[in-house]
């Protein structure tokens, strides 16, 4: 094995060790990681960039606040509908997206992912995934388990 590779490994064992410290008593960290895709990695992640889930109001609430609602402009009879806002944490949104690329197997989300995909394309069906995610990643951390994982619709 290459040196540096050693080097590397060594350090994610030590970022492990110290993740494990300090989420370990975290239900909501132990209950995002429920969700096919996170891992303890993305679920450390969603837990530090959010932080107190209760200053949301609502699942909606934290999908707008990562920036992955799409924006809505409307005057008098026109409305236009736009792509995602990008405002908030970048953060949340990769690790959203990347848990919705890492999804193996029948999940809702996925079946959501797939559904939105052959209408409206890969990367729409993708974000909107996320944020149906995302919407799970609320209520772990909100209520410390994740209820709804048996659906695939």
């Amino acid at each position: 094995m290459p040196a540096g590779l050693d080097v590397v490994e060594r350090e994610i064992a030590m970022l492990a060790r110290r993740i494990a410290e300090w989420l370990g008593d975290d239900i909501g960290y132990h209950a995002v990681q429920a969700i096919p895709g996170v891992g303890p990695v993305l679920g450390a992640v969603f837990v530090a960039e959010i932080g107190d889930i209760s200053r949301f109001a609502s699942a909606r609430h934290l999908c707008s606040w990562a920036g992955l609602t799409p924006t809505h402009r409307e005057s008098d009879t026109t409305v236009h509908r736009g792509h995602i806002s990008k405002q908030g944490s970048r953060l949340v949104r990769w690790a959203a997206v990347e848990a919705v690329a890492r999804q193996r197997g029948a999940t809702a989300v996925r079946a959501h992912h797939h559904r939105v995909a052959e209408r409206r394309g890969r990367n729409i069906g993708r974000v909107a995934a996320a944020r149906k995610l995302l919407t799970l990643v609320y209520y772990g951390l909100r209520d410390g388990e994740i209820r709804c994982l048996g659906e695939t619709g």
